[in-house]
């Protein structure tokens, strides 16, 4: 192959050239051997000044396939003795430090992450998926320090399952750029102090934020009223809504022990009537719900939803003082102990509509990650499933080659 090609292939500057090319159908590879000219200069890459290469060490990197064969790039990278920063490693212009794939190979791997597990990538192109991993971390981290979050004021925080049991991670979202912004293990005391910190640390301003939407979580609440001290709290919709069919779930399997005909109706109750199959309408209505405490608790929950069509924070407020004394004296333990949590929250209920915020945004994109996790059958480590997080729903700038 004419060496003269393989430069203009390669993209590669003075004073980088082609040596050798070795192709070998047998073994489907081709191997491609990169020196420099003898007297060249180098910047440093620390500070660019300019100095001569006074030793090198062989290394080989993965390149992009020519056409079914593997191919591999080979050069002597030389060290140059900076008078500023002292004896660094010259950048090469197709690959970066301590990276074993070219630019434009790992550019691929970014590009098919988007569309296949780790596992799979790792697969197709022969390469074991520790080294797949490493890649996505670095370009997720570097795309995370060029981040700028100075015009965040309104965040949604939810938790995600990581594994089997009580595994989770926090994920922070820009509510109004639909970005994830930070990513971190578990549900505790200090995740919302890591948020902020993180938060600062690229531009942004804890002072700033002005609303942020989460569940009743009492590690969410403090971290808020400490880490965000001009933020208003709207508890979200989807999780108050949650509280009340659990509620509701209580009461049927309670009544259930003695209405034989409340057997395996859990997700009748769990739905609204018009979201109900045929087949379930039909289920319903042959129950006696008249007469059912499951069916008056079921009421008291479709009632509830009404609050959020309510045309205005004092209507609003009226109405879930109304709603409240009639679950209150419901005579159903477990309605009567959820209307005592709204109780608890009742401003941040309340503050619904002021924000018109909700995490409905965070539950689609926590979607699209349990999907990614169960395409790959789940994830070795948190770090794994928060990188591939930021991959989904980051919107970071990893500056790759095209």
């Amino acid at each position: 192959m004419n060496r003269s090609t393989l430069e203009k292939a390669l993209g590669l500057p003075e004073p980088w050239r082609v040596v050798k090319d070795e192709f070998s159908a047998e073994e489907r590879r081709l191997d491609i051997t990169i020196d420099f000219e003898p007297g060249s200069t180098f910047p440093c890459s620390n500070c660019g000044a300019e100095s001569k290469a006074y030793d090198s060490e062989m290394r080989t990197w993965r390149h992009l396939n020519f056409f079914q064969h593997d191919t591999y790039l080979h050069a002597r990278v030389p060290r140059v003795a900076c008078s500023q920063c002292g004896i660094k490693t010259v950048d090469v212009p197709w690959a970066r430090q301590r990276s074993g794939f070219t630019l434009l190979f790992e550019s691929l791997i970014m590009t098919l992450v988007k569309e296949m597990p780790v596992a799979t990538i790792a697969t197709l192109i022969g390469e074991h998926d520790t080294r797949i991993w490493r890649v996505l971390h670095h370009y997720v981290e570097e795309g995370r320090k060029k981040a700028d979050y100075g015009k965040v004021e309104r965040v949604g925080m939810d938790e995600t399952s990581s594994r089997k049991g009580h595994n989770y991670i926090t994920l922070f979202y820009d509510l109004d750029n639909k970005q994830l912004l930070f990513g971190t293990s578990g549900r505790k005391q200090g995740v919302v102090s890591e948020f902020a910190e993180d938060l600062e640390a690229h531009g942004g301003d804890s002072n700033q934020v002005r609303q942020t939407c989460s569940d009743m979580w009492p590690a969410y609440i403090k971290g808020i009223r400490d880490c965000f001290p001009n933020a208003a709290i709207t508890f979200d919709r989807f999780h108050v809504m949650r509280i009340l069919n659990d509620a509701v779930d209580q009461v049927r399997r309670e009544e259930s022990k003695d209405r034989k005909e409340l057997k395996q109706t859990r997700y009748l109750w769990l739905r609204n009537p018009d979201k109900l199959t045929a087949n379930q309408r039909q289920i319903m209505n042959d129950l006696p719900t008249h007469t059912l405490k499951t069916g008056k608790a079921y009421q008291i929950r479709l009632t509830f939803q009404e609050f959020f069509t309510q045309p205005d924070r004092q209507t609003g407020e009226t109405f879930l003082k109304r709603w409240y004394y009639w679950a209150t004296h419901s005579r159903l333990d477990p309605i009567i102990s959820a209307a005592k949590t709204i109780k608890e929250h009742w401003e941040g209920i309340l503050n619904w509509f002021d924000s018109h915020i909700s995490t409905g945004i965070l539950e689609g994109f926590n979607s699209l990650i349990q999907a990614a996790k169960a395409r790959a059958r789940g994830y070795r480590t948190n770090r794994n499933l928060i990188t591939m997080a930021y991959l989904i729903a980051g919107n970071l700038n990893y500056g790759l080659p095209t």
